[in-house]
């Protein structure tokens, strides 16, 4: 991609990093969906995944690198470390794309040298050539990143930079891999890096962060400042530990704050251009597909697309926003896609009317998904009088994109009350169509139905999150639920809906006991944490 002094490219890592957060892995097909919608919001690269991680992410990376990646579309990229074998897969994977690049990296702090790779400085100064040549050799679009490079000796930064572009990195990526920096340091790491460098300017400068002392957005916006003219972030700021730097949140603060930013990117102070390729009105949209699909609830209080990012109670600034929004909003609710619709379908509507819906909000099915979103969908409509686009949200995450069952719920049935010990009746069937029932008993209705199901399925486990909230309003509004299981220091994300919250509990169980027991068939490599072993 050409280097643009005057725009910033987003590189979103939703579904490489974002999907390291604990309990947020994503199948295929919901991997597919949100590369779709992150292609409608306008990324400009896509990091689809850690191709040699796994068997199921080569698959994923390539799928998406053939049905998203696409002549005017975003730039698909894999992850890999530097090392030949993760290379060559990650190569393999992305071939499909027209557009595509691979994104290698090495750790350049000494306190990762001397730990984790147990090599020397001159050991990485000649990995680093070979590397990203060899990278080259697949794509003619390499990446390359110093991982904890906040807390690296500057001086060695400046020479494997030098050394990565002179052997055909086009991007340089700068992570503060641990979240350890604040923004005038980092700012100031991003002004050296371009005054030090001979060859830089043949490069785009990247940054990466994460959030884990709450500075990830305002460290990239320093380096923006500072000549960064790449962020990579996540959508709703997921990730590992604390998250990354929130996509959204960069976005919207160059959108609203653009004659600030502008002078700092060479235009003039009144320009109208746009400073990235984001189409705004698609944030919302994304934040809610991506919030529904990897169960990753997003906190009322986020900036931009939290449920209360546009709301007011303080009588004060009701009376404002009344006579005027912009005494208490800086930003139209309209600019992130968040409409006032609400009602969008009822029962009389037809499939055509539900497809067209669900592809609105950024859901491609198949037939056959389909007709199973708009079973639940009837059945929904029969129970409950006003369909919103969140009812539907809810239906296709929780009836269509889960993992292949081995554990399907027949019945659940409880019985509690001021004078009865919460008694639940629960029947599974497995892949062999054999169905078991048990009864158990528990301090409420929902624990004595987790209970009957973990004696059923007979995996060990240990609940360690269990939350219910509303989809919509009103008496008759669907329960969601979210249900998370650890085991073996792992953790397993299950989420449903129902307009019964015992009914929508169980299922959220079977949903996350299904993607722990699927996990068993699919080990996953850490990227950072799997140290590459024997020859580069």
């Amino acid at each position: 991609m050409a280097k643009d002094p005057g725009r910033v490219l987003i590189f979103d890592t939703t579904l490489r990093d974002g999907e390291q957060s604990p309990g947020a892995s994503l199948n295929l097909e919901e991997k597919l969906a949100i590369a779709h919608q992150l292609a409608r919001l306008g990324v400009d690269i896509i990091e689809a995944g850690f191709p040699f991680a796994s068997q199921g992410d080569f698959k994923a990376v390539q799928r998406i690198a053939d049905q998203v990646g696409g002549e005017d579309g975003p730039i698909i990229c894999g992850l890999a470390r530097a090392s030949k074998s993760d290379i060559k897969a990650c190569g393999e994977a992305i071939s499909p794309a027209p557009r595509k690049r691979i994104h290698t990296f090495i750790a350049t702090s000494d306190i990762h040298l001397k730990h984790k790779l147990r090599k020397s400085r001159s050991d990485v100064l000649q990995i680093v050539p070979e590397m990203v040549s060899y990278a080259r050799s697949f794509s003619e679009d390499v990446e390359f990143s110093c991982e904890d490079a906040a807390r690296s000796d500057p001086n060695f930064l400046y020479q494997i930079i030098q050394s990565a572009i002179s052997s055909g990195a086009s991007t340089i990526n700068i992570p503060d891999t641990v979240g350890y920096t604040t923004p005038t340091e980092f700012g100031q790491l991003i002004a050296g890096i371009n005054k030090n460098v001979p060859n830089i300017d043949e490069a785009v400068l990247s940054v990466h962060g994460h959030n884990d002392l709450g500075l990830a957005v305002a460290n990239f916006l320093e380096a923006v400042k500072n000549g960064a003219r790449q962020m990579e972030c996540t959508v709703n700021g997921i990730g590992e530990r604390a998250g990354n730097a929130a996509l959204e949140e960069l976005v919207m603060a160059l959108h609203v704050r653009r004659r600030y930013f502008n002078t700092f990117l060479g235009k003039e102070m009144n320009s109208p251009t746009p400073l990235t390729a984001i189409r705004t009105e698609e944030i919302t949209k994304t934040s809610r597909l991506v919030s529904n699909l990897t169960g990753m609830v997003v906190q009322p209080n986020k900036a931009i697309v939290g449920a209360n990012a546009f709301a007011h109670e303080s009588g004060i600034h009701q009376d404002g926003v009344l006579k005027n929004r912009l005494t208490y909003e800086i930003v139209d609710a309209k600019t992130v896609g968040l409409s006032d619709n609400r009602i969008s379908l009822g029962k009389l509507s037809g499939r055509s009317a539900v497809r067209a819906r669900l592809e609105d909000l950024g859901y491609d099915l198949t037939r056959e998904d389909l007709n199973d979103a708009f079973a639940r969908f009837k059945d929904l409509a029969d129970r409950k009088r006003e369909i919103t686009d969140r009812d539907l949200e809810a239906i296709v995450s929780e009836q269509v994109m889960q993992p292949e069952a081995r554990f399907q719920l027949k019945l659940v049935q409880v019985s509690c009350g001021t004078a009865l010990k919460p008694t639940a009746t629960v029947t599974i069937e497995d892949q062999e169509g054999q169905e078991q029932t048990t009864v158990a008993l528990g301090t409420g209705p929902v624990d004595a139905v987790c209970k009957a199901l973990k004696s059923l399925t007979n995996e060990q486990n240990e609940l360690i999150e269990f939350s219910v909230k509303s989809v919509t309003e009103g008496i008759d509004a669907l329960g969601e639920v979210t249900i998370r299981l650890r085991r073996n220091g792992q953790i397993f994300s299950g989420h449903s809906s129902d307009t019964d919250v015992v009914v929508a509990s169980a299922q959220a169980y079977i949903n996350a006991l299904n993607r722990l027991v699927s996990s068993d068939q699919n080990f996953a490599l850490h990227p950072q944490y799997d140290v590459v072993n024997g020859n580069l």
